[in-house]
């Protein structure tokens, strides 16, 4: 069964609006003997009628539906969690754990959550960590983890793992998943990573591989799709609140002063977004999704124009993805990173640049100051908090029971506040953009007062 597989599950209630269901299923190993869970002797638990999730369990996609009319089959995935019966034997089990792209609250929680979720649920001792991302399983010896060397690891911000961008070769991947003996692979990683992870897994399909492959989305920017969300994104909001009341205490106290603020986000502005509504301090919120411009009636100078005459301050948050069609580029700056990701240029200095240039045009004789914090580097390096120590930790042993029950080719993600596995392909391709139509930009409007920047 391929990545992209579904099928139709009837439901019992023929008469019901869900009369079927279009079921996305992950793949699945080749055949192999099965065994019962060892969760089953495990003294920490204690398995009730309901507690193993069976193959007729499945998380709906979208959860609200106008049953007026007539509507598409709901869509699902399989729940995840554990089974009756697994495929591998914990003596039997190499599992190898990699790290790439950029830095996230939670990802040394993740690796612990995995080390320590093998080694006491299934009785895992083979576990390896891979250094330096994708580049490492062909460049370095393996790690052996195990959980007292990742004890304390959640209490860490960035990956103790060491991660990178680029050096992915399929070909010289597989070799070495092959050579390390690996039939366990644990990819935690963003868009860019889950792609190449979709190459992985249909890599080891072709060499009919008895490898379960898992992936753990990982974007701070929380960008990727059909996931309610992306772990560290919760933490990357609280820490963003410090940078806005930061600029906020800036601004009230100058002589017409802007803070201004900018947050990550390179093609979404979720965290933009809800650092804004959150705060209630800013008085604009720009995003890649919500083009702008800064001269002439309803643009940005004009809008700061009228909050200094009224509150004497204002507070600018803009996603590091905004207004990138706007900054002059050379040739040179055209170019893109190791991961094929344009290189985005630093559009909160251009913006303070503009910001003086006009106010000295318009108001020479005027005080005008521009205090503009960017916190990036602090947002994504610091530990996560309770809430996404939490996430991580479910994320984690969703995907250690997905793998041991045989699934590969899959990503465990919470949907609609359910966990569940979702075919890679699905996942790596899938985008989760901030929708200026909806209630939740309506609402930033009317926190900030903003214009809507379309052009009469």
């Amino acid at each position: 069964m391929s990545a992209a597989d579904t099928d139709n599950t009837p439901s019992p209630a023929d008469s019901s609006p869900f009369s079927s269901i279009h079921l996305h299923r992950p793949p699945t190993l080749p055949t192999t003997p099965t065994f019962p869970s060892p969760l089953n002797a495990n003294p920490y638990y204690h398995p009730f009628n309901g507690f193993y999730i069976s193959s007729t369990d499945v998380v709906l996609r979208q959860v609200l539906y106008d049953i007026s009319g007539a509507f598409p089959a709901p869509e699902g995935y399989l729940r995840a969690g554990p089974r009756k019966e697994v495929v591998f034997e914990g003596k039997d089990v190499r599992a190898g754990i990699v790290t790439c792209g950029g830095l996230c609250p939670g990802m040394n929680t993740v690796i612990r959550e995995v080390v320590v979720g093998l080694w006491e649920l299934y009785g895992v001792r083979q576990i390896f960590g891979i250094r330096s991302g994708y580049r490492g399983f062909y460049s370095a010896d393996p790690v052996p983890l195990n959980p007292k060397l990742v004890h304390n690891w959640h209490k860490r911000g960035g990956t103790l793992l060491e991660t990178s961008r680029g050096g992915f070769d399929l070909e010289k991947i597989v070799d070495a998943i092959q050579t390390h003996g690996f039939n366990q692979v644990y990819i935690i990683g963003g868009d860019g990573t889950l792609r190449g992870a979709v190459k992985i897994f249909e890599g080891i399909r072709r060499r009919k591989l008895n490898i379960a492959v898992a992936g753990i989305p990982k974007t701070v920017d929380n960008d990727v799709g059909i996931i309610d969300q992306s772990f560290g994104f919760q933490t990357a909001v609280e820490m963003a609140q410090q940078a806005i009341s930061a600029a906020h205490v800036e601004a009230e106290s100058a002589v017409n002063g802007i803070g201004l603020v900018k947050l990550m986000g390179r093609s979404t502005g979720h965290i933009a977004l809800q650092a804004t509504l959150s705060s209630r301090d800013v008085d604009c919120c720009l995003i890649p999704e919500n083009d702008f411009y800064l001269e002439g009636e309803g643009g940005l100078f004009k809008f700061l124009e009228e909050q200094l005459k009224e509150n004497g301050h204002a507070v600018i948050v803009i996603a590091e993805g905004a207004g990138q069609d706007l900054i002059p580029r050379t040739e040179e700056q055209q170019q893109k990173d190791e991961s094929g990701n344009p290189i985005f240029l630093d559009v909160g200095a251009w913006l303070k640049t503009k910001l003086n240039q006009w106010w000295k045009r318009d108001h020479p004789k005027e005080l005008f100051t521009v205090k503009y914090i960017d916190p990036t580097y602090m947002i994504r390096a610091v530990p996560a908090n309770a809430v996404d120590n939490l996430y991580c930790t479910l994320l984690a042993h969703s995907a250690i029971h997905g793998a041991m029950a045989g699934y590969t080719g899959f990503v465990a993600g919470r949907v609609n506040g359910n966990y569940a596995y979702i075919p890679l392909a699905e996942v790596a391709v899938a985008r989760n953009v901030v929708d200026t139509k909806d209630h939740k930009w309506a609402w930033v409007r009317s926190v900030t007062n903003q214009p809507d920047f379309v052009k009469k």
